[in-house]
């Protein structure tokens, strides 16, 4: 443990008493503390553009356009909308009472949860910081956000800014590594939101448990992009941009919701192929040395672990574009596989990374068999104009959400829970869904103390049987029922 982390573990328990003493104090439960928190997470975003732009180019090598798109847009969009929608949010909703216990009224209060562990990923080190932390204030809870290691210039961003505008005694980074992490999860937390792989998942969960801790597992896995038939040329060619755009794109592909493998029928795969070749060539380049647009790979140990996966003699022998790699700048060039064997690693684990293996089928209909037996995706996309097919892969597929026609805006919706389902995560966030993630939905029933059923009481009878029966079955039965029961 470095000395850094040392002192920071030192720190732990320390903050969290102040944490726990603040939120005691009841002052993040007011809707002005949430809305000047909001606020605040706009004003560091707007001030400090170029240092976010910095940040990710030096952490990940990020286009200045892709870090707009995929984290500072993404983290304005959800502050604006929490912002707007607050209020209503954490109004009281009315909850139908049976009108047997009439007169009664009930109401589910969302209340905040208390002291929030919020783990964000290396890939978007911006967004997947604050996106949540957005969900949790709107809530009213205090939070500790714990950084990516991996991506250093934005831990430390992150770490020196949220200080100097959000309030310190209710929202604190904690940087570190691994020793940092595990003395976090070593704590008594109200809710612990995690994003990252499966492994590590494994680990939170673990460690929740020994607390009775709530988590939210935000992982991953291999998502599928099923192309149908289109006959329409420009159809082919808008679907072929997006494939590429959702491949290559986002980080290189190291994102979760990135595009894994795509399942055509073999009779399409040379003119797919081809097209996305052409596609490449305009989007990123076609020297490993000069390519342009593509973000780098994170790290030696993820640059090597995806070169291996290409040194498999039978996946090499799959390879029909691309293949080269710039060790010097972790760079790889997109690169394509066709018909990879299906028991190879490529094939078996999330590869997180810009090479796309395509699977050709003899019918498209074999791609839901495909998809149903291997683990569950966070996402399916599918390319196609069939309704009955679209149907048949909603009834006869599971995954966390499905996306017709293009990929990965389901990110981007306000309106729409995001998460995943079985290996690829539990639990589920943005707008409404972030917020309902940090809360906990208090029932709250009121009655009277006239009128009062006696037959709810012993000494029981035939007739109090009767009553019984009768409420349970028929609720508008209840008034009637209430005039004859009071006193029998």
């Amino acid at each position: 443990m470095s000395t850094m982390e040392l002192e920071a573990a030192v720190g732990v328990g320390q903050s969290l008493d102040e944490l726990r003493q603040t939120f005691r104090s009841r002052r993040t439960r007011s809707v002005e503390w949430r809305k000047a928190q909001l606020r605040a997470i706009l004003k560091l975003i707007s001030d400090n553009e170029d240092h976010i732009f910095a940040a990710l180019q030096q952490d990940l090598g990020k286009h200045p356009v892709e870090t707009y798109r995929d984290e500072i847009g993404v983290v304005v969009k959800s502050a604006n909308h929490a912002l707007s929608c607050v209020e209503k949010w954490m109004a009281p909703k009315k909850g139908q009472v049976p009108l047997l216990l009439f007169p009664s009224k009930g109401e589910v209060l969302p209340e905040p949860l208390g002291l929030i562990l919020i783990f964000a990923s290396w890939n978007f080190p911006i967004s997947l910081a604050l996106d949540p932390v957005i969900g949790a204030i709107s809530a009213g809870n205090t939070v500790v956000l714990k950084p990516s290691e991996l991506a250093p210039a934005c831990s430390s961003f992150l770490a020196k800014s949220i200080p100097s505008y959000l309030d310190s005694k209710a929202i604190k980074v904690i940087e570190g590594g691994p020793a940092i992490s595990e003395k976090l999860l070593q704590q008594k937390w109200d809710k612990i939101f995690f994003t990252g792989g499966r492994r590590v998942g494994r680990i939170v969960m673990s460690a929740a448990a020994k607390h009775l801790t709530p988590v939210t597992l935000e992982l991953g896995g291999k998502c599928p992009v099923i192309l149908d038939s289109l006959s329409d040329p420009s159809d082919i060619k808008v679907a072929v941009k997006r494939i590429a755009g959702g491949k290559w794109g986002p980080c290189s592909g190291q994102a979760c919701i990135g595009i894994d493998y795509v399942l055509v029928e073999d009779n399409f795969a040379s003119t797919l192929i081809e097209l996305l070749k052409k596609t490449i060539k305009r989007f990123y380049g076609e020297n490993v040395k000069n390519l342009k647009n593509l973000s780098r790979i994170v790290n030696r140990q993820h640059f090597d672990r995806l070169r291996n996966l290409l040194e498999d003699p039978k996946v090499a022998a799959s390879i029909v574009h691309g293949g080269s790699l710039d060790e010097n700048n972790l760079i790889i060039e997109p690169t394509i596989l066709l018909d990879p064997p299906l028991d190879a690693e490529i094939m078996t684990e999330e590869i997180f990374g810009p090479l796309l293996p395509i699977i050709t089928l003899n019918n498209i209909q074999e791609s839901i068999e495909f998809i149903d037996s291997r683990p569950k995706p966070l996402v399916i996309y599918a390319f196609t104009k069939d309704e009955t097919f679209k149907k048949q892969i909603l009834t006869e597929t599971s995954s966390g959400s499905v996306v017709f026609n293009d990929v990965l805006i389901q990110f981007l919706c306000d309106s729409l829970p995001f998460g995943g389902v079985g290996p690829s995560g539990f639990g589920r966030y943005h707008g409404k869904y972030s917020f309902d993630t940090f809360s906990h939905e208090k029932a709250v029933l009121q009655r009277s103390f006239f009128p009062e059923l006696e037959a709810r009481y012993p000494p029981w009878n035939d007739f109090k049987m009767q009553f019984i029966r009768l409420g349970y079955r028929f609720n508008y039965l209840g008034l009637l029922l209430l005039f004859f029961g009071l006193k029998r």
